[in-house]
């Protein structure tokens, strides 16, 4: 990989690990507060989404580190890195339907992020990030589809 770019896959790599924890956290907090009829659906899908989020941080952070750079260090560094918003309603549990279209929104900002982590890793030829990145933009869309295919009309 060409050390002019190490930086900016690093750096793409510390936004998409921003944004992956927190839509986990998100898709933790609806998995707990999520009511209704759909209750048992929609916690477990929450729960399987947020696992397989989770999942993704360690190797995310994994590459920034054998990239040469530091991964984010805090939940304070996260918050000032994220661009995916939280959700600190006091009454989140009031809709399930927002509560998915919610998540699939964040699911496609993610999914663009690591659109731009596959573009940084191309251009700067770090051929391992590359391919990384499509197996979490696989993932990525099946919690899109999911979640839009869960969506009541």
């Amino acid at each position: 990989m060409s050390q002019k770019n190490q930086p900016a896959v690093a750096d793409a790599l510390n936004a998409l690990l921003a944004d992956s924890f927190a839509l986990y956290l998100k898709t933790k907090n609806y998995h707990w507060h999520v009511q209704g009829p759909r209750f048992r659906d929609l916690h477990l899908l929450f729960d399987e989404q947020a696992a397989q989020i989770l999942a993704t941080t360690d190797l995310i952070a994994e590459r920034v580190r054998k990239n040469g750079a530091a991964t984010l260090r805090s939940i304070g560094e996260v918050g000032r890195r994220q661009s995916i918003r939280d959700d600190d309603a006091a009454a989140v549990d009031a809709d399930a339907d927002a509560m998915v279209r919610n998540l699939a929104a964040d699911n496609e900002m993610l999914l663009a992020q690591i659109r731009e982590v596959k573009a940084a890793a191309e251009e700067g030829g770090d051929i391992a990030t590359s391919g990384l990145v499509d197996g979490w933009a696989d993932e990525t869309e099946q919690r899109i589809w999911f979640l839009k295919a869960t969506a009541s009309a």
